[in-house]
């Protein structure tokens, strides 16, 4: 062959110069052949390519750690406490610890009867929050006035003072009942709401 001859390229065959293998042990579970697949490791058929937008991926993170302002204020916040222990654990969903500072709370969750002395000061523990932020009423006096709905010093619902997003019934709700708010406040969230 003469110097200024050239070799023809060979095409590229995947699987061999592309594809990356795991090297095979014999050590159970840490690098062995995935019994599913005919040829280990990253083929080209393999969905591995995830397309989205910033935003929809921030509102993905903030929808999987609310973190709640307790605001209980009767009955309520007795189950809203027993939704955090052991049992309920609201910690699965990213709700590790309910924040005594409004500054540091996305979601406030108003568990109880506000009455009318009362509700200047949850607005302001409201407006406190940092954008964006959430509100959950929980139970009947939180969302209509419950069965003091007839009492003078009662608010008629926690939304003529502030926006709720998500209503708990009950009264008082059951935990499970506060963790199906959740769930249906972190839809919304993903959704941009």
């Amino acid at each position: 062959m003469a110097i200024d001859e050239k070799t023809k390229p060979r095409p590229i065959d995947f699987e061999e110069d592309v594809n990356q293998r795991r090297p095979v042990t014999t050590q159970a579970g840490l690098g062995a052949a995935d019994p599913t697949s005919p040829s280990p490791g990253v083929l080209a058929n393999d969905d591995n390519i995830v397309f989205t937008t910033v935003n929809n991926l921030v509102n993905w993170a903030r929808s999987r750690s609310p973190w709640p302002l307790g605001y209980g204020l009767a009955c309520c916040a007795i189950e809203m406490i027993s939704a955090s222990m052991a049992h309920h654990d609201t910690a699965r969903f990213g709700m590790e610890v309910f924040r005594s500072s409004p500054r540091q709370a996305d979601v406030m969750i108003v568990a109880g009867t506000v009455t009318h002395k009362m509700a200047p000061r949850l607005r302001r523990l409201y407006e406190q929050m940092p954008e964006p932020k959430w509100v959950i009423a929980m139970g009947n006096c939180a969302s209509s006035g419950g069965e003091f709905w007839d009492s003078y010093s009662t608010l008629q619902g926690v939304d003529t003072v502030v926006p709720v997003d998500v209503y708990v019934p009950g009264c008082p709700p059951r935990p499970e009942a506060l963790i199906e708010g959740l769930l249906r406040l972190r839809e919304k969230i993903i959704k941009g709401g």
